[in-house]
């Protein structure tokens, strides 16, 4: 597999060179120490300078898209970002800046979600979980730009899952495996949860064992994270895929992307990922509800449009059938940037190992693809569309052949065959 070893996991949450888990990192508490007053210090960072530079170059690659769909009417598209660090963990920026640097870049919703961790140990402590509410608040313009408070549930073996709109974390001593979070998020009505690098860490979510009780509240699985594309992740060393592994279980999240930011320029980063969500306004009420109802899709493309419609049922929905003729309807723009790119579009539906692709359709950017193809439950309850770039090469290929080892553009969130 070209780029990461997945016998070698390369935890964003593992301990500096020479500093094992369950000791102190005396120079990580050297700046966390710099962070104990919430007010005056944290508030004197400014924007990093490489992201000042990089503002004009950004803004234009934001601009994109317009962000009306050609399929569907009452939402718009946001450009989000849900899964950012800074120094309150394992980052290297100040908290205070990351939010104003997320917006200057184009991102119109945002959250930074530390490391929640054992003993606040290079993690959350509750100081800075309250500091982290005050900034997001702060940051937060309703109808312009979206803040939001978040953590990353960090375990080094089973992995680590991302937590938004509670009002208190939790950490490997309120919650020491992925079930008693998941036990512990069910209490919490309103918070929604990521699997994060899907299948990075070796435990894989207790191999995605389903909590039936926390579904409706599981609503991410991060496909691309960083420059990479997820969907083979760990296959060349005999795991299975971790979105066939996620939904074969029986999980029903929408498809993101992130950057997953550990340095100093929050949002400034292109080929990183990053999610598409649609929403009836740019408000915190209405980014939980499109997460809710799976209305995202995930790239690493600024600027990018994505929807899609199956027998006019968006993507994140339920068709209501156990086999049919399916017509779908898929609108993929990055504006003039793009202008007659050739792009492809895979049909994903469950495999064993990796997915199995029932048709592939070639597109061109700002047009809507028409194309229908049957389905039936029978095979398996759900069906996922990828977009690739088929000039480039997806850099952790899957079996010899497969349509998917193309260069990953986008994925729409999945549909559920359910009679």
């Amino acid at each position: 597999m070209s780029g990461r070893d997945p016998h070698h996991c390369h935890h964003d949450h593992a301990p500096r060179e020479g500093v094992p888990y369950g000791h102190v990192d005396i120079t990580a508490l050297g700046r966390r120490a710099l962070l104990a007053g919430a007010g005056g210090a944290l508030m004197l960072a400014a924007l990093p300078g490489a992201a000042r530079a990089n503002t004009k170059m950004a803004a234009a690659a934001a601009a994109g898209a317009a962000r009306a769909s050609a399929i569907t009417q009452g939402t718009t598209l946001v450009h989000a970002d849900m899964h950012n660090h800074t120094v309150m963990s394992d980052g290297d920026g100040s908290a205070a800046a990351a939010f104003a640097s997320m917006r200057e870049a184009g991102l119109d919703v945002a959250a930074l979600t530390d490391h929640a961790t054992l003993f606040a140990i290079e993690g959350l402590s509750s100081g800075e979980w309250r500091t982290t509410g005050e900034l997001a608040n702060a940051a937060n313009d309703p109808g312009q730009f979206t803040a939001i408070r978040g953590f990353e549930w960090s375990h080094p073996l089973q992995g680590h899952i991302n937590v938004w709109n509670t009002s208190e974390f939790a950490d490997l001593l309120r919650a020491s495996s992925p079930g008693n979070l998941y036990s512990w998020l069910t209490g919490r009505s309103g918070g929604l949860a990521s699997f994060n690098h899907p299948g990075r860490e070796v435990g894989r979510f207790d191999n995605f064992s389903l909590n039936a009780s926390a579904r409706a509240q599981l609503v991410g699985l991060e496909m691309f994270n960083r420059g990479d594309d997820y969907l083979f992740e760990g296959w060349s060393s005999g795991m299975t895929s971790p979105l066939v592994a996620c939904l074969n279980a029986g999980w029903r999240p929408g498809l993101t992307g992130v950057t997953d930011e550990h340095g100093t320029s929050w949002g400034f980063h292109e080929g990183l990922g990053r999610s598409g969500m649609w929403v009836t306004e740019n408000t915190r009420d209405a980014v939980f509800a499109a997460m809710t109802a799976r209305r995202v899709f995930a790239t690493r493309v600024s600027g990018l449009r994505v929807d899609a419609t199956a027998n006019g049922v968006r993507m994140g929905g339920v068709l209501g059938t156990a086999s049919a003729d399916v017509r779908f309807l898929v609108d993929v723009d990055r504006g003039a940037a793009w202008d007659g790119k050739p792009l492809r579009i895979q049909v994903l539906r469950p495999g064993t190992s990796a997915p199995t692709v029932v048709d592939v359709v070639d597109t061109v950017n700002g047009t809507v693809a028409d194309f229908t193809v049957p389905l039936n439950a029978a095979d398996g309850n759900w069906v996922v569309l990828r977009v690739s770039d088929p000039a480039a090469a997806n850099g952790t290929p899957g079996p010899a052949g497969h349509p998917c080892n193309d260069f990953g553009v986008a994925y729409t969130s999945p549909w559920w065959l359910q009679p």
